[in-house]
Formats: C-alpha cells, sequence, structure tokens
C-alpha cells in the first residue's frame, strides 16, 4: 500500500474520528438536558440517579454504535444488547467508509424522531416505583373505620334530630291548638271554692241574680236565621227573606266545633245563621242536628272560625237536676229578647210538667210539648233557645215559649234539663252537615202527607210523614218503602212533618246511603221498621201531576193546584 493512500486513509479516519467526537458530545449534550427535564418533573432519590443517566446514556448510544473507532467508548453502556467484537468492528469500518458516513449522516437526521418514543418509555419504571404504596397498619385501619362509624352516628343522629323536631313542631301545634280551645264552664255554687267572697253565697249558700247573671252570660249566645217564606201579594204569591232571632246556650264542644243548643223553632227552614258571642263576635253557624217533637236543636260553630280573644271569654254551661225544683224556687231567664241583645229576668217556678199546645206560624200546624216547667219570669219573642238559671248558676231549663193573650199575664215556659240533656246529646253526636248543591240534590220517590197531632190522636196514627205512595223504580220502592208507612226518623234525625224531611234532605247528596225508620201497620198496631235507603239523584227523578186531593207536600194543606202535591215524587224543592 503506498504512502499517499494511507495517508488519505488516516486522514480519512481523523476526520471520522473527529465527527464521531462531535457526535458523542452532542449526544452526552442533549442526554443531560433531557435528564435535567426528567429531574425536575419528577424528583428520584440520588441513589437512583447514577441509574437513571446510565440508562439514558445507553439508550442514545444504541442509535449508531458504528460511528466510532474506539470501540470501548461506544459500547460502554450497551451491555444489555451484548458487546460487539473490536476487531470485526474495525473491519467493517474500513470496508464501507462511504456506506458509514451516507448512514451516520442518515440516521443524524433521523435520530431526532427515534429520540422521544425511546426517551417516553425510560422513566415508566421509575414512575411504577414511586407509586407503590406501603400497607396500612391495623392501627390505622381501626383508626379508619372509627372515624367513619363516628361520621355516620353523627349523620344519622342528625337526620333523626331534625325529623324529630319536624314531627314534634307539627304534632305540637295541634296538640297546643286544641288545648287552647278548651272552653271552661261557668261558676256554680257546686263548684265555687273557699276563697269565694260573696256575701250572699257565704250567708245563703246561693248565689245572688247578679252573681247568677255574671257567671252564666259568656255562655248565652244571640242567633239570627233568614228564612224564605211565600207572601200573598196583590200580584200573587212572591218569596221573599224573613230575618229572625232567638237565643242559644253553649252545651259543650268536640275536637272542632262548638255546641249550642236552642228550639227547634228558632232555627227551622233557616237559609243562613249566625252566631254572636258575649263580645258581640259574629260568625257562621251550622245546624247539626234538631228534633221537632220536642222542640230542641243544636247548632255548631267552628273553633277555627272563632277568634282566640272570643275563646278566652266565652263559657261552657254547667247543667244542673230539674227533677230537684219546688213550686216556689227563684230563677233567672237570660235570652235575646226582640234581637236586641241579652237580657235578664227574674221569677219564680210557678208549676211543674206542664202541657201547652202551639201553631206553627210557619206551616199552621199545631205543636203540643209537654212535660214543661211554667215560670213567671218574662220569657219574650227572641228569648226562645235561652237559658233558665237556679240560684247556684246552673243550667235547668231551655226557654220555649211565653202563652200570649190579652187575659193572661206572666206565663212562660221552658223545657226541663232533665229532658232535654238526653235528647241534646244524641244530637251532639251526630255528623255536622252542610247543604248540597244542586247537581248533587237527592230524591227518595215518596208521596206523602204529615201526620198532625190531631190525627195522630184521633186515629192512632204515629206522628211524622204517612206515604201515600211511592213511585215505580224509584230509591223507595227497590228497598221496601209501602203506602202507608209513617216515616219518624231519618238517619237518627227526628222527622214530624214533611217540611222537616224536605229540609233534611238537603243536605244528602245523591248516591249517600241512610237508615229510615218507619211505623207500620201489622194486623192492627205499629211495629217500627229500619230501611237502609240509597239516595236517588234529583236529576233522574221522574215528574207526575199535581195533587188529586189538595193536599200538599209540606203540609199546609193548601188547595193550590200551582202548587207540588203528595203526588209529586218527594225531592222536589
Amino acid at each position: 500500500m503506498s504512502e499517499e493512500f494511507k495517508k488519505e486513509e488516516i486522514n480519512g479516519e481523523a476526520a471520522e474520528k473527529t465527527k464521531a467526537a462531535e457526535h458523542t458530545e452532542e449526544v452526552k449534550a442533549e442526554t443531560t438536558a433531557e435528564q435535567s427535564a426528567a429531574e425536575t418533573e419528577k424528583p428520584q432519590e440520588t441513589a437512583e440517579a447514577p441509574k437513571a443517566e446510565e440508562k439514558k446514556t445507553t439508550t442514545y448510544s444504541w442509535v449508531n454504535p458504528k460511528i466510532s473507532g474506539k470501540t470501548g467508548e461506544e459500547n460502554n453502556s450497551a451491555s444489555y444488547t451484548g458487546e460487539p467484537d473490536p476487531s470485526e468492528a474495525k473491519a467493517e469500518r474500513t470496508s464501507s467508509a462511504k456506506t458509514e458516513h451516507y448512514q451516520y449522516q442518515s440516521q443524524t437526521q433521523s435520530a431526532p424522531k427515534q429520540e422521544k418514543p425511546q426517551f417516553s418509555a425510560v422513566p415508566q419504571p421509575q414512575d411504577h416505583k414511586k407509586k407503590a404504596k406501603k400497607p396500612m397498619s391495623a392501627a390505622k385501619k381501626w383508626g379508619m373505620t372509627l372515624a367513619m362509624a363516628a361520621c355516620f352516628g353523627l349523620v344519622a343522629g342528625g337526620v333523626f334530630i331534625g325529623t324529630a323536631a319536624v314531627g314534634t313542631k307539627v304534632i305540637g301545634t295541634a296538640t297546643e291548638q286544641k288545648q287552647e280551645v278548651t272552653i271552661p264552664t261557668t261558676t256554680t255554687t257546686t263548684a265555687a271554692d273557699s276563697s269565694d267572697t260573696s256575701d250572699t253565697v257565704k250567708a245563703t249558700g246561693e248565689m245572688s241574680v247578679k252573681d247568677v247573671a255574671s257567671s252564666a252570660m259568656p255562655s248565652l249566645v244571640a242567633i239570627s236565621t233568614t228564612t224564605v217564606e211565600e207572601v200573598e201579594t196583590f200580584f200573587g204569591t212572591t218569596s221573599q227573606e224573613v230575618p229572625a232571632s232567638g237565643t242559644g246556650v253553649i252545651v259543650g264542644q268536640n275536637d272542632d266545633e262548638l255546641l249550642i243548643a236552642t228550639n227547634n223553632h228558632v232555627v227551622s227552614g233557616a237559609t243562613s245563621l249566625s252566631v254572636s258571642f258575649i263580645d258581640d263576635e259574629t260568625v257562621e253557624g251550622q245546624i247539626k242536628g234538631t228534633d221537632a217533637d220536642n222542640d230542641l236543636a243544636v247548632v255548631a260553630v267552628k273553633l277555627s272560625d272563632i277568634k282566640d280573644e272570643t275563646k278566652s271569654q266565652i263559657k261552657i254551661a254547667v247543667m244542673g237536676n230539674s227533677d230537684d225544683l219546688e213550686v216556689g224556687d227563684q230563677v233567672v231567664a237570660i235570652g235575646n229578647a226582640l234581637g236586641t241583645g241579652q237580657s235578664l229576668t227574674s221569677g219564680y217556678i210557678s208549676a211543674k210538667d206542664r202541657t201547652i199546645s202551639s201553631q206553627d206560624e210557619s206551616t199552621g200546624e199545631t205543636i203540643t210539648s209537654e212535660g214543661l216547667i211554667q215560670t213567671d219570669a218574662a220569657i219574650n219573642p227572641g228569648n226562645s233557645g235561652g237559658a233558665l238559671l237556679n240560684m247556684n248558676g246552673e243550667l235547668i231549663g231551655i226557654n220555649e215559649a211565653k202563652y200570649s193573650s190579652t187575659q193572661v199575664e206572666g206565663m212562660g215556659f221552658a223545657i226541663p234539663i232533665s229532658k232535654a240533656e238526653p235528647i241534646l246529646q244524641n244530637l251532639m253526636n251526630l255528623t255536622t252537615r252542610y247543604k248540597v248543591s244542586d247537581d248533587e240534590a237527592a230524591y227518595i220517590g215518596i208521596n206523602m202527607a204529615d201526620v198532625s197531632a190531631d190525627v195522630s190522636q184521633n186515629y192512632g196514627i204515629p206522628t211524622g210523614v204517612c206515604i201515600m205512595s211511592v213511585v215505580d223504580g224509584s230509591p223507595a220502592a227497590d228497598v221496601g218503602f209501602k203506602k202507608g208507612d209513617v216515616i219518624t226518623t231519618f238517619d237518627g234525625r227526628s222527622i214530624s212533618n214533611a217540611k222537616g224531611l224536605k229540609e233534611t234532605l238537603t243536605y244528602y247528596a245523591a248516591g249517600e246511603t241512610v237508615d229510615v225508620t218507619v211505623q207500620r201497620a201489622d194486623n192492627g198496631e205499629y211495629k217500627e221498621v229500619t230501611l237502609t235507603l240509597t239516595l236517588g239523584s234529583a236529576a233522574d227523578m221522574p215528574q207526575t201531576s199535581g195533587s188529586s186531593n189538595g193536599t200538599t207536600n209540606d203540609g199546609t194543606g193548601s188547595s193550590d193546584q200551582n202548587d207540588q202535591g203528595i203526588q209529586n215524587p218527594f225531592g222536589n224543592r
């Protein structure tokens, strides 16, 4: 080999070594920069740093292991790929120098494309080591469990306490409202304690008239009603509203209502009814039940409609024993005389167990009342339904009527409380009803006539409403009503005439089921029969012609053919 060729070869090798050295420096610089960036993002322990640097250096040395004639330098960190033979590498470099130079340039240009995926895969083992967690100790586990249990207990306890608080508030409010509406009773000498300083009570054991009035007044109410009456005028018969007034006595209460006793004739036929208390507070009332035979009724007022201030002033009357009365006992009568407000009169028991007859102005029917207390205490129009009190302040009678005549003076009558109390108790237990709308109106399906007290006495027929005929296909026919049956009660309410039955029916809707008591003739005597009736709809009621005998279904006895007589199915209003 010539010296020139050797020089060229030596020069070529020197140039390659120079380029290889430069490339090695670049690779090292890049490796150092990337390693610094990796250490900044994910710092590692000092003991692991040399290994990481060694791995990254090895990775970049693997890109071109033939760029240097010094194989020791190239294979310094490539032990994991197998260390190449130095002599073999030299021979290959000598025979293909130009090709190697081309490969170097090609690999140098493509090297940046290979650096990123090779670099990104290297830190993964380090991340795996860093994410590894130490097992939790038993003490820490127990601590975590207890903490979670405590949190659960606190949340559950809070929910329970909150629910209980809301429930207590709601229930407690309702209880408080019920307690607030508990009306006290009037004061009597039997209820008075030793602290009573009344001289009259201390001397006689009885109250004075003044004491009785002071005690009883909070239990008295004024009742105002409006009724619709037929009035004959020059142009014919017209309807007009007629106001009326009476008195009531507070005799009890239930959970929702204040209960007031009065006379049936005070509220009979009323289209509207209002009650005024001792403080002149006026609220709407409803007829809870009536007993026309005994001229008694109960009016209900919703406690929720009464102001708290009024509740604090009213009282429930204490009932006495009218059987203990004797002629000559002093009594006090209180009532809404002439509708001007509560007034008081005083007198004595004139007689007991009296019977009187009076005529109902609206129907013309004769009403007979038995077993009454007679007193000379003035009982004027408007006093009806008021209180007759003894000198202990106890209620012993419900004022009913005054005998009115130019030949009579000072004769008033009251229903004894011993007779009235069980009747009132039965009426107070009835369900308070409200008039239904026209589209809910009901009918029974009977033609009827009144059995007056005179007819009852002369022919032995029970007082009530006599069925003259039953309409085919009607609710009455379906349950077995018969001609000649006399209706005496309807759903527990006393029935004495057709007008009362019609009025009662206005409080029941079509489709309701009620028990109706009738007196039925059987072998010369009347026996009580109870029929369960489902009311029909007034819209389905058949229409028939007028009366053939002139007896009307309201008991007036009118022969006016324009009126709806007993031949019309019951239910017309």
